[in-house]
Formats: structure tokens, C-alpha cells, sequence
């Protein structure tokens, strides 16, 4: 999917040279004239990215539109303005403005600043979206992404179901989780066969956790109910 661009801007010649140079780099355009328009064509679609000028009047002037499009989008905004105000402008509102095109601007110009914050969002995304997979427990950490357990800085070796089982407990902080409950969740079976197979990999998933496996801070066990962190 191509990123989708809004090019906001009151000079019809403006919005039609950005549009151009921009989906001929395969980007996907739409155009607004004003605040009111741009704000109606955003709560429509997704964006990945707004170029607005800063020479907007009306009811709606392109500060007020730049601030209702940070309160309810996540996605960077590029003013377009004269070269001459261009950067006074950028640097009087930094919580706005991600940067600043000075115009008239070349197809260089335009495709390197474009491309250069759309890289810098992705990556910021991923780093937001790693972070929401991350479980934290006091000093331990799960991440499930990659399904990887440390305690502290040092990596913690766990087998798939060891993991499975840790990464249950931790992210139901809390919870309690009967030994049938956690065989039926990890092994996928609800018909639970009274050995000992949870509780042997609770004690070994604790010989690696944790200091006193014997005394554990993370898996705590609810004598005749089950497990829980």
C-alpha cells in the first residue's frame, strides 16, 4: 500500500506541482484547500503525512487546523511557507510542525523532506509497537515479539512451553491460574491429564528466574488453587 499524503494549501498551483512530484514518487494524494476541508477529508481517510501552508485565513487558520489533527492523528505535519519565514515559523511551533518546506521548492526538495519523516515515524511506530509487546514484571522482562525472557540485562533460555506458560502468568498479573487452566491455555487441550507436567515446568521455569527458586517473587503459588505472578 502506497502512503497516503494530504497536501493542504490555497494556491490551487501549489497543491497541483505537490500532488504531482509526489505521485510520482508512487505516493497517494489528496488535495484540500482550506482548514475546514482538510479536517472533513482526514476524519474520511488515513494518513500518513499533511504538507499544510501557513498562510491559511478563514475560520479555521492552519494553526488551529495543525492542533486538531495532533489531537486525534498520530502522523507528521510539513508546513509549506516562504522561504524568507519558513524556518521562524517551524521554530516558534515545534509541537506541530515535524519540519518546514520552503517555497517554491523542487521535486528534490519536497520527495527528500517527505520521505525523510514518513522514515523517521515508521521507525518510531515499530519502536511504540515493540514496546506494547514487552511485558515487566520487576526486574524481568518478556518480550513477546521475539519471545525472549531477561532478567535484568542477562537472557533467559526457556523452551516454547516454558515460555508459553511464563508469558500466561505475566501478562495476567495477578490472575490465578488453576494447573488445568494453564495446561488447557499452553497445551491446547482441554481434556487435562492429572500428571505433574504444569508443575514440572513451573519448577524449572523458577530454577531459571529466579534467585531462591525455592522462596520465588514472581511465580507465587496459591496452595490448592494454582499459580500466579
Amino acid at each position: 500500500m502506497p502512503n497516503k499524503i494530504l497536501v493542504v494549501d490555497g494556491d490551487s498551483e501549489i497543491r497541483n506541482i505537490a500532488g504531482t512530484y509526489l505521485e510520482n514518487e508512487g505516493f497517494e494524494v489528496l488535495k484540500a484547500e482550506n482548514g475546514e476541508q482538510a479536517l472533513e477529508i482526514i476524519y474520511k481517510n488515513e494518513f500518513d503525512l499533511v504538507l499544510i501552508e501557513t498562510m491559511m485565513f478563514g475560520m479555521m487558520n492552519w494553526i488551529e487546523t495543525c492542533m486538531k489533527i495532533k489531537q486525534n492523528k498520530i502522523m507528521p505535519i510539513i508546513f509549506l511557507s516562504k522561504k524568507s519565514e519558513g524556518l521562524d515559523k517551524f521554530q516558534d511551533m515545534p509541537s506541530i510542525a515535524d519540519d518546514y518546506i520552503g517555497k517554491p521548492f523542487s521535486s528534490k526538495e519536497l520527495i527528500d523532506v517527505v520521505k525523510s519523516k514518513l522514515h523517521r515515524y515508521t521507525m518510531y511506530s515499530d519502536i511504540k509497537n515493540l514496546a506494547k509487546n514487552k511485558i515487566k514484571v520487576g526486574n524481568l522482562t518478556i518480550n513477546s515479539d521475539i519471545r525472549q525472557v531477561f532478567i535484568g540485562n542477562d537472557q533467559v533460555k526457556l523452551t516454547p512451553k516454558e515460555f508459553d506458560i511464563l508469558e500466561l502468568l505475566a501478562g495476567n498479573k495477578g490472575i490465578i491460574f488453576s494447573i488445568e487452566k494453564i495446561y488447557e491455555r499452553v497445551w491446547g487441550d482441554m481434556l487435562y491429564k492429572s500428571d505433574n507436567t504444569v508443575m514440572v515446568h513451573i519448577r524449572k521455569i523458577r530454577k531459571k528466574i529466579e534467585k531462591e527458586p525455592k522462596n520465588p517473587i514472581y511465580i507465587k503459588t496459591v496452595w490448592g488453587v494454582g499459580y500466579k505472578i
